[in-house]
């Protein structure tokens, strides 16, 4: 019988040979031999200066300058490090002592001006002056709160606003004081435990309270006038 020949052979031939490339992991089959005429010259790969050029653009390269005969060229001129380091000290005025401070009985001594023992910082001339920033400064503050009291009261005049007398403010203040103590009382009352929303609720209720009394009372007594409006 003759032998069974599939027909799907050249396909599957093809498929085979698809995705195969020649010299993929070998190498190419053959490699070409180098002349034996390009052989590798001594300090043939070091880099090679351009020719110097007589002439660039048209122009020709100006001469090099050289110095005329008659030309002395400037010395320097020695000093005398030791006379100069002698009219030195001669004219100069002697260093003072410095203080020092003997500690034990072998002698010991250290500088008394960094010790701290030293009245140094007391005899300035500038000592418990004022400084001149300082006083700038609070001069600035001054004119700024006049100029907001003088818009503050054209403001009155317009908004028809009244200001509190210290009792009012004092009394307000007491208010408040009194208030979020009662605040702050309800508040270390609460449970340690907040397993609740109602509980979680109540405690973040007191806190937004006692937020907002503090905030008034810090308000009230920085500012030494309050005005309110006539409603």
């Amino acid at each position: 019988p003759l032998r069974y020949i599939s027909k799907l052979r050249e396909l599957v031939k093809h498929e085979a040979e698809k995705n195969k490339s020649q010299w993929k992991t070998m190498g190419p089959a053959k490699v070409a031999v180098p002349s034996p005429n390009d052989f590798l010259q001594k300090r043939s790969k070091e880099p090679k200066l351009a020719p110097k050029k007589k002439e660039e653009d048209g122009k020709k390269l100006l001469p090099l300058s050289v110095p005329p005969r008659t030309y002395h060229p400037v010395t320097r001129i020695k000093k005398n490090f030791i006379n100069k380091n002698a009219v030195a000290v001669i004219t100069g005025e002697p260093k003072k002592p410095r203080h020092f401070c003997v500690d034990t009985r072998q002698g010991d001594k250290y500088l008394l001006e960094p010790s701290g023992l030293f009245p140094k910082y007391i005899k300035k001339k500038n000592y418990g002056v004022l400084p001149k920033y300082v006083t700038r400064r609070n001069e600035e503050i001054k004119r700024e709160e006049e100029e907001y009291q003088a818009s503050v009261l054209e403001q009155l005049k317009k908004k028809a606003m009244k200001a509190l007398s210290e009792e009012e403010r004092t009394n307000v203040l007491k208010a408040l004081k009194k208030k979020w103590e009662e605040i702050n009382h309800a508040y270390q009352g609460l449970p340690i435990l907040t397993d609740t929303m109602y509980k979680k609720m109540h405690k973040e209720e007191l806190e937004l309270k006692l937020q907002q009394l503090e905030h008034d009372i810090a308000a009230i007594e920085k500012h030494k006038t309050v005005y309110i409006a006539n409603v």
